[in-house]
């Protein structure tokens, strides 16, 4: 169990909002010393809470703007390490989750357009053990937020 305490939670909630803030800022804010909220932040990235920073870019403006979310059904019991090295070369799989219900895997795809993501899918279904998909097409993205600590 990863132990985290009031003071880690607000440091993650800032660095969530904006994760270019310096250590001096952070704890402005949360009642710490820079360094203090070093030691914080480098014992939530060995704990693992923290995993990185990176930076969020819009997908439109690399040229992906063409998203769809696929199941996946597969033939007989598949582990789930078998489909994401199944998936893991198709370079339009931005995130692949096991699920429960019918599918054995839901597949999140971008694409230039809508003809590279068709060929994406022809990709997709023909990875061994992939015997069907169901496809859904966004249309516009509503809502996409990163969780935030309570």
């Amino acid at each position: 169990m990863l132990r985290m305490d009031a003071l880690d939670q607000r440091i993650i909630s800032r660095l969530v909002a904006d994760a270019r803030a310096s250590y001096a800022e952070i704890g402005a804010e949360v009642g710490l010393s820079a360094p203090a909220v070093k030691r914080r932040v480098d014992k939530l990235l060995d704990q693992g809470v923290l995993q990185g920073f990176t930076a969020v870019v819009d997908p439109e403006a690399l040229g992906w703007g063409t998203e769809a979310f696929v199941e996946v059904h597969c033939d007989g019991n598949v582990p789930a390490h078998r489909i994401r090295n199944g998936l893991e070369p198709l370079p339009e799989v931005v995130a692949a989750y096991t699920v429960s219900g019918q599918a054995d895997a839901i597949v999140h795809l971008r694409a230039a357009n809508i003809h590279h993501l068709e060929e994406a899918m022809e990709r997709l279904r023909s990875v061994e053990f992939v015997s069907r998909t169901v496809s859904t097409v966004v249309l516009s993205r509503l809502l996409e937020r990163q969780p935030q600590p309570e």
